[in-house]
C-alpha cells in the first residue's frame, strides 16, 4: 500500500485541490487534509478510495501508450521465394534475430537464426529457400492496440507484426519493448 505521503504526492503532481479530492472520495477537506499530514489514521476503505481517483485521473492526464508508440520501422521482411543466403544476409544487416516472411504484402510466416542455421547445416543449403524453412507467421495488430497488451503477447511470440489501414507498417520484437520501456510505465507523459 502507497504511504500518505505518497498519496499526497501524486496528487500535488496531478494538480487537484484539496477540496476536490476531499468531495471526490467523501470527507470533508479538512478530515484528508488531517489524514494527509498523519494527524488522523485513514481507513483502508479511504486509502482505496483515494488511490481509485488518483489513479483515473493520471489515466486521463497521461494516455496509455499504443503500439504505434514502440514500433520498429521501417519493417524489413523477406520473401518466401528468397535464398537462404539473402535471408542471412538481411538477418546480419538489420541485427535481428527474425524476420516477417510476406507474400504479396501479406505476412504468411517468418524465418528466425535457429531456422537459417539448422539450414546451413544441410548439405543442399545452396537450393534451400525461404519458404523450405519457414515458421509461424507473428500475430498482426493494429497501430493503437495498447502497448500495455504487448509483453503478454510477446512472452508467447518473439514479435508481433504492426498494421495501420490494413498495411504491414512496422514490428515490435521483444528487444524492441525492453529497449522502448525500459523501466517505463506504458503510458505517454502528460501533455504540458
Amino acid at each position: 500500500m502507497e504511504s500518505l505521503a505518497e498519496l499526497r504526492r501524486r496528487r500535488l503532481a496531478l494538480g487537484i485541490p484539496l477540496g476536490e479530492l476531499a468531495r471526490a472520495v467523501g470527507r470533508s477537506t479538512a478530515t484528508v487534509s488531517r489524514i494527509e499530514r498523519g494527524r488522523i489514521r485513514p481507513s483502508y476503505d479511504f486509502v482505496q478510495k483515494v488511490v481509485a481517483y488518483l489513479d483515473g485521473r493520471e489515466a486521463l492526464a497521461s494516455p496509455r501508450l499504443t503500439t504505434l508508440d514502440v514500433v520498429r520501422r521501417p519493417l524489413v521482411t523477406v520473401e518466401p521465394s528468397a535464398s537462404l543466403a539473402e535471408a542471412s544476409r538481411r538477418l546480419e544487416a538489420g541485427g535481428f534475430s527474425q524476420l516477417p516472411v510476406v507474400e504479396d504484402g501479406r505476412p504468411i510466416g517468418s524465418v528466425s537464426e535457429a531456422a537459417v542455421l539448422r539450414a546451413l547445416q544441410s548439405p543442399g543449403r545452396h537450393r534451400v529457400r525461404v519458404r523450405d524453412i519457414l515458421e509461424a507467421a507473428y500475430p498482426l495488430v493494429d497501430s493503437n492496440f495498447p502497448a500495455e497488451l504487448l509483453p503478454s503477447l510477446l512472452s508467447r511470440y518473439p514479435a508481433v507484426l504492426v498494421a495501420s489501414r490494413g498495411v504491414l507498417d512496422g514490428i515490435v520484437t521483444k528487444a524492441d519493448l525492453i529497449r522502448g520501456l525500459r523501466g517505463v510505465v506504458l503510458r505517454r507523459p502528460a501533455a504540458a
